[in-house]
C-alpha cells in the first residue's frame, strides 16, 4: 500500500479557545436585567411583553454604553427606554 501523506494544509493544529473577557455591556446586562424586568413586568402585565421591552432597553442602550461612564446614567437610559418603548406598544 503506497500512501501520499496528507499535504499540510489539512493538518491544522486547533488552537485551544481564548478565555473570554466579559464586556462592559455584559456586566451591565448581568447587573440591570432583573430591575429592568422587573419593571417592565409591572408596566405591561405580560411576561413576553416584558421581555420583547426588556431586549428592547438593552439593545438601545447597547449603542450609548461607548459614551458614557457613569454607571447612574446608563441605568436611568435602561428605564427611560423601557418607558418609551412601553408607551408605543400601548
Amino acid at each position: 500500500m503506497n500512501r501520499k501523506p496528507m499535504p499540510l494544509r489539512l493538518i491544522k493544529k486547533r488552537k485551544p479557545p481564548m478565555k473570554a473577557k466579559t464586556s462592559r455591556f455584559d456586566n451591565l446586562v448581568a447587573r440591570y436585567y432583573p430591575a429592568v424586568y422587573s419593571f417592565a413586568s409591572r408596566l405591561t402585565d405580560d411576561p413576553r411583553e416584558a421581555v420583547a421591552l426588556t431586549r428592547y432597553a438593552f439593545k438601545n442602550t447597547q449603542k450609548q454604553i461607548r459614551n458614557r461612564r457613569d454607571e447612574t446614567a446608563l441605568a436611568t437610559i435602561l428605564i427611560s427606554a423601557v418607558i418609551r418603548a412601553g408607551l408605543t406598544a400601548a
